[in-house]
């Protein structure tokens, strides 16, 4: 069942990390894990405008989650290079294709979904 939020990221990241310790993801992967959870959700609350589900689950050989909301990201190669030094915004998507093992987007008229993937030990 997907965890429904709209600005409690608190809640977001507690749960990201007690999922990605269950799934057995080492200790500094974890960090990395909750940061890049936690800037997709707070891409939904700053630029979504609307509720955001998250659903976290391993398969026995990575810890994937899965955003969704209804806004639109209208470059589907966001975060997939740096932005440029001068950018107010578009670090956030970048750092967590950094960060995590895989990274899929898609966007379109019906919102956004964005799925996270790190590698277990």
């Amino acid at each position: 069942m997907p965890f429904v939020y709209t600005t409690n990221l608190s809640e977001v990241r507690a749960l990201a990390e007690q999922q990605a310790r269950m799934a057995g993801l080492p200790d500094e992967r974890v960090v990395d894990f909750v940061i890049a959870v936690g800037e997709v959700a707070g891409n939904t609350v700053r630029h979504a405008k609307s509720p955001g589900s998250m659903r976290i689950w391993s398969d026995g050989k990575q810890v994937i989650c899965e955003i969704r909301d209804a806004g639109v990201i209208a470059d589907p190669l966001a975060g997939s290079a740096p932005p440029p030094r001068d950018a107010d915004g578009g670090h956030g998507l970048w750092l967590v294709n950094q960060v995590c093992d895989r990274v899929d987007l898609h966007s379109d008229s019906a919102g956004t979904v964005i799925r996270m993937y790190m590698s277990l030990p």
